[in-house]
């Protein structure tokens, strides 16, 4: 059997993305909201950067005025050196058109793209080249081999971010992606609420560790135009039900009125349960699988 280990270390983005590959297991780094960054055996995955103060300057004077609890732990051009950058739906803090379009602006080398089939209209107008894009839809797969040939899986599954919604042509605006790098299976859902069918579908995927938002959803910010994701309680039923080991939480800590503390994410963990590795920003976390041997 097959079990997995983890362990934190200090680092930040900048150096942390160029530094040395790792040659067993997966490494990620937090970028904060649920934005991400994996690296695994010469191979850099991000996912849902928002690196830029797009929407505290368009919401200025709005409601939520939309102000950065954190700075940005990295220059958007760090992104340049990834080999694939992942966008789960389009609204801004997933889809940064103040990241994105300097990632882009570029002669050199930039990452492909992976977004909503539904969305990529969008995309190209946040600074994407067509060139580098890569659509997909719920129940589609996607592969590529690196220059290095290392192997990157994608499956799309639906989500939910209060609702289920399609576009005109019936593709999903809202996507999670199972990402499988070096063996072990990531699913981040975007921003998801629970929705019928959700447990069965990660059942069958043998997912090792979830990142899933956990800055729950309420009437309040519904009305003011804010939708909500899995409360940190949701979460952890999700994981458990799918059989999903580890949980990383995100979506927390960058808007005042759309968060939890992390004090508060703590002292709800149950005793009993998944593992709730917690990301902090320049916090490195790797993860490696160790053979166990049955005794003979």
């Amino acid at each position: 059997m097959k079990e997995m280990r983890w362990s934190p270390y200090p680092t930040n983005p900048t150096d942390w993305v160029t530094s040395e590959q790792i040659s067993n297991g997966i490494e990620f780094v937090w970028l904060g909201q649920a934005g991400f960054i994996f690296k695994s055996n010469g191979m850099s995955v991000g996912i849902d950067p928002y690196l830029s103060d797009s929407l505290g300057e368009k919401y200025r004077d709005a409601f939520f005025p939309h102000r950065r609890m954190m700075d940005p732990p990295c220059d958007p051009a760090t992104l340049r050196n990834l080999d694939y950058v992942l966008s789960t739906h389009g609204h801004t803090d997933h889809m940064d058109r103040g990241t994105l379009g300097i990632v882009y602006d570029t002669d050199g080398h930039t990452p492909l793209f992976v977004c909503p089939r539904a969305e990529v209209e969008k995309a190209v107008d946040r600074g994407v080249p067509y060139e580098r894009m890569v659509a997909m839809d719920a129940g589609e797969s996607w592969s590529s081999i690196g220059g290095d040939g290392e192997n990157l899986h994608i499956i799309a599954i639906a989500s939910a971010h209060e609702e289920l919604a399609v576009d005109s042509h019936g593709n999903h605006l809202f996507l999670g992606y199972v990402i499988e790098i070096d063996g072990i299976r990531l699913y981040h859902s975007g921003d998801c609420v629970p929705y019928e069918g959700l447990v069965e579908q990660l059942l069958k995927l043998d997912i090792d560790i979830a990142f899933l938002p956990v800055n729950g959803r309420d009437t309040f910010r519904a009305e003011h135009g804010v939708p909500g994701n899995f409360t940190l309680e949701e979460a952890l039923e999700l994981v458990g039900k799918a059989s999903i080991p580890y949980l990383v939480p995100h979506h927390f800590g960058l808007f005042e009125f759309n968060t939890i503390d992390p004090v508060e994410i703590r002292r709800r963990i149950p005793d009993n349960g998944p593992m709730v590795v917690i990301p902090e920003l320049s916090t490195g976390f790797r993860f490696f699988q160790e053979v166990m041997c049955d005794a003979h």
